[in-house]
């Protein structure tokens, strides 16, 4: 039996003295969209960092494809095969968009990249603004665009960390578009999202945190049913 993409066992994380992650245990499998829901604060994105190594001191289990990477440096992780595209997206502003999308090097652990024309395919946005910088393309377009780049890279695990947040619905709906598309492409997303609507029907499974814990995790089949309970943990 194949290893699952990514295995999480009883990780706890520090930035500086501050202890922000408490045992997380997780699990995504090869194919899976998986959200991780929970109020700011509540630890989400510092899993995401953590499973990068760009918190400060983690302890515990962090297997990639059966691989451990907790004590690995941050440009080794990405090397397993892992693209991050965090909350503030990370334009190089003096650079036109498609310098930006060529920027980082294909990894050797990742697989076989899209190109830069089933780039542009899957974003026509940005074909249309591949010269413009990247202080001139809109919000959507930059969101498009830090997703692009780690396409190309070849990373088959992503980790997107609140790719819908402030953007207009018409972007948001090309967004769920995408990782209906990439899903149906192999790939495996973990993602962070406030906006219920948009990751509800998006996920296979679901992981609410807490105060660095994860205090609940279901399937897309028992969504309805814990409604009551993510009243409780989200306010939604």
């Amino acid at each position: 039996m194949a290893a699952p993409a990514l295995q999480i066992e009883g990780l706890h994380a520090w930035y500086g003295e501050s202890h922000v992650l408490h045992g997380v245990d997780l699990q995504v499998n090869h194919g899976e969209v998986v959200t991780l829901l929970g109020r700011n604060g509540a630890g989400r994105t510092s899993t995401l960092r953590a499973i990068m190594g760009l918190t400060g001191s983690r302890k515990g289990s962090i297997r990639v494809d059966g691989h451990e990477t907790v004590g690995l440096p941050t440009y080794r992780i990405a090397h397993h095969g892992i693209g991050y595209c965090p909350e503030e997206r990370g334009i190089f502003a003096s650079l036109s968009a498609e310098e930006n999308l060529l920027l980082p090097p294909v990894l050797k652990g990742g697989g076989q990249g899209m190109s830069v024309d089933e780039i542009y395919a899957m974003f026509p946005n940005l074909a249309e603004r591949r010269h413009s910088q990247g202080t001139r393309l809109s919000g959507g377009e930059q969101q498009m665009l830090a997703v692009a780049r780690i396409l190309r890279t070849g990373a088959r695990l992503l980790l997107l960390d609140e790719i819908s947040e402030g953007l207009a619905p018409v972007i948001v709906q090309a967004l769920a578009r995408m990782i209906v598309t990439l899903r149906a492409k192999g790939y495996t997303v973990l993602m962070v999202e406030q906006n219920f609507r948009f990751a509800a029907p998006l996920a296979d499974r679901f992981y609410v945190m807490e105060h660095g814990r994860v205090v609940e995790s279901f399937g897309a089949a028992e969504l309805d049913a814990k409604m009551p309970v993510l009243g409780e943990l989200l306010g939604v």
